[in-house]
């Protein structure tokens, strides 16, 4: 609380000290013309259009990451077949693919959910794959000695031995979709 009120403090004498709303305004006057912002409905309708297309493209980027991971974590053959395309594509900058998407999708909605999306799903997929590759192997082993198949398996192992992992590149794809946004 003495670190905040410090904080605020100096913001406050650095705002004497300039004299000008412009270069540093105070405390106080942020506060005031935060909560107008706030209140302008515009400022809210656009932030809600925001909210709506960042929840899209994450959406999007957890039904292709998550079957990608458990795919490619799973079997060594999908794996060395889509690990070296993954890994080139991911490699390209977000914003080299902005002129692709407008070519592909159009203006509106469309290339921004795409960006968010293809923005997201990188750290979906390569965190369901360690997620699935850290399970123990005794895990696997005590399943099939009581006698679980492969759909068994994946219901009763991979899927909770793997979550933690999955929401972690979740909590990842979000905030790099708020980034994508911007």
């Amino acid at each position: 609380m003495i670190s905040v009120a410090a904080i605020f403090g100096a913001w406050q004498l650095a705002a004497n000290h300039y004299h000008s709303n412009f270069l540093m305004p105070s405390p106080w006057k942020t506060m005031v013309t935060f909560i107008s912002v706030v209140h302008d409905p515009e400022v809210v309708k656009n932030l809600l259009i925001t909210l709506k297309r960042v929840l899209t493209g994450f959406l999007y980027a957890l039904m292709i990451g998550v079957p990608l991971g458990f795919l490619m974590g799973y079997s060594k053959a999908v794996m060395n077949i889509l690990d070296p395309l993954i890994d080139s594509v991911r490699q390209v900058p977000i914003m080299a693919w902005v002129p692709l998407t407008i070519v592909w999708f159009g203006l509106g909605d469309g290339p921004t959910v795409f960006l968010i999306a293809f923005a997201g799903v990188f750290p979906v997929i390569l965190n369901t794959i360690a997620g699935v590759q850290n399970i123990p192997k005794d895990y696997y082993n005590a399943a099939r000695s009581m006698g679980a198949g492969p759909w068994s398996i994946f219901v009763n192992v991979i899927v909770p031995g793997s979550l933690p992992d999955i929401l972690t590149g979740g909590r990842i794809a979000v905030g790099l979709g708020w980034m994508s946004v911007i």
